[in-house]
């Protein structure tokens, strides 16, 4: 639920007690998994007026693992309803991050060429990192072009659309940018921003 709320009421469904924390499924959550660079959402589960800090969140067969840095099972019992809350604060810096990725993307492709690709990346609440490919190093010139067209296309204040759950065809066809060598399903997401940037993309992001 986490592409529309941070905070979702949901149903216990799955404990496991490891070490000093509780693993815990929900039949619904709004907490991200770690993908395509984009780092995990933290945050909180409330119970009554009981808050437990989610450390960490996982992905293993579909299902998101949310660690939870307690063993009180007492409280954290299959069939217990709670409140499941992303830190709200480091995720929007997150999707900031993860937004302008698409930006610098766009302007090293117009700036440099098309033969510019993705390589790897991190986005989080510190900071972005962008891998890409080159023939050489960027000159000062380019990088003042390139940081110019990030923050011009950045006030245009485009209104973002995310295609969810799109065919992979029809999503082609609409002229979508696919990262390197990625394994997409035969549905998928895609991001837009305006007439700038449109990406295949399974993360968040501001409006």
């Amino acid at each position: 639920t986490g592409y529309d709320e941070l905070k979702t009421k949901a149903k216990i469904v799955g404990t496991k007690t490891e070490a000093e924390n509780t693993l815990v499924i929900l039949d619904k959550s709004p907490f991200y998994v770690e993908s395509g660079g984009q780092t995990d959402d933290l945050g909180k589960f409330i119970i009554a007026d009981n808050s437990f800090n989610v450390v960490d969140v996982l992905k293993i067969d579909g299902q998101v693992i949310h660690v939870i840095d307690s063993v009180d099972q007492a409280k954290l019992k299959i069939g217990i309803d709670v409140y499941a809350e992303v830190d709200e604060t480091r995720r929007w810096d997150i999707m900031r991050n993860h937004s302008v990725t698409h930006f610098l993307h766009k302007a090293l492709r117009t700036i440099l060429g098309t033969h510019v690709q993705q390589a790897g990346s991190y986005v989080g609440p510190d900071r972005l990192r962008f891998d890409f490919t080159h023939f050489a190093k960027l000159t000062a010139d380019e990088i003042n072009q390139i940081e110019a067209m990030v923050n011009a296309n950045t006030r245009k204040n485009y209104q973002l659309k995310h295609h969810r759950n799109t065919p992979f065809d029809e999503a082609k066809k609409m002229g979508a940018l696919m990262f390197f060598g990625d394994k997409y399903g035969d549905k998928v997401n895609v991001v837009q921003f305006g007439d700038f940037s449109m990406e295949f993309c399974g993360g968040t992001h501001v409006h």
